[in-house]
């Protein structure tokens, strides 16, 4: 096709990609002998009249943009020709590498140039979705992103191509959505044919992850819908929240606008900052079941330590001890010389009675008491699913004693206003003090906390502070 003409004056250079009955064509304009963009959709065998819809579209939004990082719009007209019939869209043509051509020749990127990029990205999609209608690019991934100019600290000049899948909000209304984009970097939204300016924030987010990480998104672990990325890149943990933020599976907990991305980006203070736990300790006993729909945490009781067994040791020779004593001395009392037997074991009885309950009695008049409470027996489970909430402290087997449970407290959902995360140093010697905990805020004045109860240490305090702050979508006051 080398050397065709197409449209009386764009003339073929090569061919730089195909794609579902279309054709990118790198062209000269024989006019002023600049280098163009010519874009064919041809009606062959694999047309759909869904393809020129699109193709439509694509022509018709480039028509009304202008932005110096998009391409520009040059012609749009009817091709005719021997090889076929179809549509030719012709744009300006940007030299330059795709980021996914650059991953693949081995080029890592560090978080100063992702940054970079990101933020370019950003002012593209401000101006994007300012538009009236707001126009969604619906297939933001490192193909579809060229940089240009690259010097010194510079990432260089970056472009927002193809809009091959675009879509404005206008046309969602009164018709049915074509479900575009490419796996690994749609939100979840996407494949049910939704899309807001939210979802090319979710894009974005995975082509910056790809960047960081050399990996395509759908080839990194994922949990519950969201990206596992942390353990392939060494990244600031302000700016792998932001990211995790950025890709949310669920858009209430999105970020929901470019402009409110790029402040983040910019100020990530304002955002308070979970910490980077995303695995459960390896030893830990706490069992934390959860889907998008509810989330159940059971710390079981602490149970016998070494520390209780050895109070219990000492507890049991000192009965002994005083069973002993208590015998030997209400015998060493007793003022009757020869009574009759069933007085003088009456008698001595009633002594040895009196003495053994002066002798139990002591520890507790001289304050000492064994450090065995019933925390050692008490297990905490929180529940909580899309409407309410369910938080108890209840005994190991609850089978056998259903009404021993100390306390419990349940509500709305929506009822929680806020968590708190207090970290303590430990204090040996004051139980119940100075303990880490995490403080559930109820309402504001009413609260539970996990960390008073159940056998707990502080790595698991941080790993379920996350998890909480992350299911729940709301950040963790420290204190």
């Amino acid at each position: 096709m080398k050397g065709q003409v197409l449209g009386a004056h764009y003339e073929v250079q090569q061919q730089l990609g195909k794609n579902a009955g279309r054709r990118t064509l790198l062209a000269r304009d024989l006019k002023t002998n600049e280098l163009v963009v010519v874009k064919l959709l041809s009606f062959g065998s694999d047309f759909e009249w869904e393809h020129l819809k699109l193709f439509e579209r694509e022509a018709e939004t480039l028509k009304a943009i202008s932005h110096p990082a998009i391409p520009r719009y040059l012609n749009y007209f009817e091709l005719d020709s021997p090889n076929g019939k179809g549509f030719a869209l012709v744009q300006t043509y940007v030299e330059g590498k795709s980021l996914e051509e650059q991953l693949k020749e081995g080029r890592s990127f560090s978080e100063v140039e992702v940054k970079q990029i990101a933020k370019a990205l950003l002012e593209i999609l401000i101006y994007l979705h300012g538009r009236q209608p707001p126009v969604i690019h619906r297939d933001i991934k490192p193909s579809n992103i060229l940089l240009t100019n690259r010097s010194g600290n510079s990432v260089g000049v970056v472009y927002l191509v193809d809009f091959g899948s675009v879509q404005t909000l206008a046309a969602t209304e009164g018709g049915t959505i074509t479900v575009v984009g490419t796996y690994g970097y749609m939100p979840p939204e996407q494949f049910g044919g939704r899309t807001v300016p939210a979802s090319d924030l979710y894009s974005l987010g995975a082509t910056l992850i790809a960047l960081v990480t050399g990996t395509h998104p759908a080839d990194l672990p994922h949990k519950d819908g969201q990206i596992q990325f942390e353990q392939a890149a060494n990244l600031r943990p302000a700016f792998a929240d932001w990211l995790r933020w950025m890709t949310q599976p669920s858009l209430d907990k999105r970020l929901t606008s470019a402009t409110e991305a790029l402040q983040a980006l910019e100020q990530p203070s304002q955002r308070n900052i979970a910490p980077l736990v995303v695995r459960q300790p390896p030893d830990s006993k706490i069992s934390l079941t959860q889907n998008a729909d509810s989330l159940e945490i059971l710390i079981p009781a602490k149970g016998l330590n070494s520390n209780t067994g050895l109070w219990f040791l000492i507890a049991l020779l000192y009965s002994s001890t005083a069973v002993i004593l208590t015998f030997s001395l209400g015998s060493w009392f007793s003022t009757e010389m020869v009574p009759p037997p069933s007085s003088l074991s009456l008698h001595i009885w009633q002594k040895q009675i009196i003495l053994w309950v002066i002798m139990v009695s002591i520890p507790s008049v001289l304050g000492i008491s064994m450090p065995l409470g019933t925390d050692a027996f008490t297990r905490v489970r929180l529940r909580i699913n899309q409407h309410k909430f369910f938080f108890t402290y209840e005994p190991r087997n609850p089978e056998i004693n259903v009404n021993s449970v100390h306390k419990s407290v349940q509500g709305l959902r929506q009822a929680i206003a806020h968590l708190e995360y207090t970290k303590r140093p430990s204090t040996k010697g004051r139980r119940g003090k100075h303990k880490s905990r995490i403080i559930v805020w109820i309402g504001g004045t009413q609260t539970f906390t996990i960390g008073d109860y159940g056998r707990i240490t502080e790595p698991e305090l941080d790993w379920l502070a996350y998890e909480l702050s992350d299911w729940l979508g709301m950040p963790i006051t420290r204190e």
